[in-house]
């Protein structure tokens, strides 16, 4: 066992759905051609002044407001100075000494225990560009779409202990913000994107350890896999007598190791100080009161709903709240089918394979909710097996089919017709003597067996209800 004791903070940058860039009218669109979405302000003219975009703050506040940070009366923007081929202006808009949310908390449960993360602060800010490495030119780019789009970054507390609450924690984050409509959350395309400090101290010491900042993590495994490998690193240093450098780290994703990048900078390397051409940004209470008025149902508040009102577990509430959008399709479906539970079943084993082998959100779901309402009305009405749901699944949810209508012209209707089965009964079990034999010497689990027979040779049609009461009478 470990002598010492990981302390882990999460710096989040989510990228906000805004149609505009913070300070000017370019679009935020991604996947553009290179330095299509450039104007003078953004690529850093001289001479151009910034324009606050309002629906930042507004963003902003609604997610400080959801992690019940305190939203600033007053706030002020600060020039970030450090240079790179991808900063055009030499320095980067952001928050430092008054940002807009600050003293928030995150409530997240890993293996059964709740964990309470601390949000020290959330400010906004402006995106870099992208610098572009070409091995077969031998040569970078630099694309400036990307510079000025908005950004809050989210700074946790040093609270968590191990990768898994850091990922708890980040999993409960993103489902927020998803949940605001006010980022996408998409981790592969940059829109959400994480930083992590970790350190190591002995157990029982107050003192903090020497901490390394970890980049480059894309996806939730990532972040798990380079904080569990930075705690071990960390600790056989210090258990061969070495010290810990601070310092920034790049995840490899392909060894699974994290490699030193630079020297950790500090605050004052950067040389904050007030943008002189940004005013103090003030938000007043009745702006705050209407953004908090329009906040949406949070995912903590839905699943403990969802548990109460449709008497879904706990596990199965997690599974369908933690997207928005599978939510929403739940609701619906079980509005439709007034069958919550079946609904239930049906999305998180069937739907849910679907949309990831398909690489789909429920939002672009092929099969409506409508459709979805109505399979489960078949099975549990008794017109369809569910074996033969689910072999039609995959074909009704590719092409958006309707169940009902695809049944009947397929003619998979259930067989419940006690004399059409009665004789198909029979044929198997003249075909299997020897089982029938047994089975009545005292083999009831061949019981399985006939069933299985009898559904095969209905092609999965038999009443398996029906099936049963007719063999228990003709083998009794």
């Amino acid at each position: 066992m470990s002598r010492y004791e990981a302390v882990i903070g999460l710096e989040v940058h989510a990228q906000l759905r805004t149609k505009s860039k913070i300070f000017c009218s370019c679009s935020t669109a991604f996947g553009m051609e290179p330095n299509e979405n450039v104007c003078a302000v953004c690529s850093g003219m001289p001479g151009v002044l910034p324009v606050l975009n309002e629906k930042v703050v507004e963003y902003a506040a609604k997610m400080g407001l959801a992690v019940g940070c305190r939203v600033n009366a007053a706030s002020v923007f600060a020039r970030k100075n450090y240079f790179y081929p991808d900063l055009p202006k030499g320095y980067q808009i952001s928050q430092f000494e008054t940002p807009i949310c600050e003293h928030g908390h995150l409530a997240v449960t890993v293996d059964g225990s709740e964990k309470v993360v601390g949000i020290t602060r959330i400010h906004m800010e402006e995106d870099a560009g992208k610098n572009i490495h070409s091995a077969t030119e031998n040569a970078s780019f630099v694309d400036l779409n990307r510079t000025g789009v908005p950004l809050i970054e989210i700074v946790s507390e040093p609270d968590m202990r191990s990768a898994e609450e850091a990922v708890a924690y980040l999993k409960a984050l993103r489902s927020i913000l998803v949940y605001l409509g006010i980022c996408d959350g998409n981790m592969e395309e940059g829109s959400f994107r994480c930083d992590a400090n970790v350190s190591l101290r002995p157990f029982g010491q107050a003192e903090l350890g020497t901490r390394a900042e970890l980049k480059n993590m894309n996806s939730f495994r990532h972040v798990q896999k380079a904080i569990e490998y930075e705690i071990e690193r960390q600790a056989d240093l210090l258990d061969d007598g070495q010290a810990v450098i601070q310092e920034t780290r790049l995840y490899n994703v392909d060894k699974g190791v994290t490699a030193s990048m630079r020297g950790k900078e500090e605050a004052h390397d950067y040389r904050y100080f007030p943008d002189p051409d940004l005013v103090p940004l003030v938000v007043t209470d009745a702006q705050l009161a209407a953004w908090a008025a329009e906040l949406p149902e949070l995912p903590v508040a839905r699943r403990d709903r969802f548990v109460s009102q449709y008497g879904l577990t706990p596990k199965d509430a997690d599974v369908l709240t933690a997207e928005r959008d599978v939510a929403d399709y739940f609701e619906e479906t079980a509005r439709l089918c007034n069958e919550p539970k079946k609904a239930a079943n049906w999305i998180m084993s069937e739907l849910l394979r679907e949309l990831n082998q398909a690489a789909l959100t429920a939002a672009a779901c092929p099969l409506p909710p409508a459709h979805l309402a109505r399979l489960v009305t078949l099975v549990e009405s008794g017109k369809i097996s569910g074996k033969i749901g689910k072999q039609i699944f995959p074909e009704i949810f590719a092409q958006g089919l309707d169940p009902e209508t695809y049944v009947d012209q397929k003619g998979l209707s259930q067989i419940s017709d006690s004399l059409a089965l009665e004789s198909a009964v029979d044929r198997v079990l003249a075909d299997n003597p020897d089982e029938v034999a047994a089975y009545k010497a005292g083999k009831t689990k061949l019981m399985g067996f006939f069933v299985g027979q009898i559904m095969k040779a209905t092609k999965g049609q038999a009443n398996p209800a029906l099936v049963n009461e007719l063999l228990g009478k003709k083998l009794a």
